[in-house]
């Protein structure tokens, strides 16, 4: 079974929802849960804080694109530190609490 981490925050299932529709929206969700979770390199001793940052990196890079979703979850894989700083979230631990879709707002 693939590791999961904490389950999607209200938060994060908001964003999720304003960049996809319909099916995708669970696979998406699924994608978050198995593959931006405890798998993730050196999060061991991470809280559901820490990973909410990378799951948001993840979701603003994807721009709602499921093919850019995918490249955001193999950086974050890669090194989560390169997502946050592609993300802008690199600098400030409190960035992506401000970060909302643009079409959603």
């Amino acid at each position: 079974m693939p590791a999961q981490g904490p389950p999607l925050t209200p938060g994060t299932r908001r964003r999720l929802e304003a960049l996809f529709c319909g099916d995708d929206r669970e696979r998406v969700a699924r994608q978050l849960l198995e593959r931006c979770g405890d798998g993730l390199p050196m999060t061991t001793h991470w809280d559901e804080s820490q990973f909410e940052r990378v799951r948001y990196a993840v979701l603003k890079l994807s721009g709602g694109d499921l093919h850019e979703l995918e490249r955001a979850i193999q950086l974050a894989n890669w090194d989560w530190r390169d997502l946050l700083m592609a993300a802008d979230f690199g600098h400030d631990v409190t960035a992506h609490e401000r970060w909302f879709p643009a079409a959603a707002q």
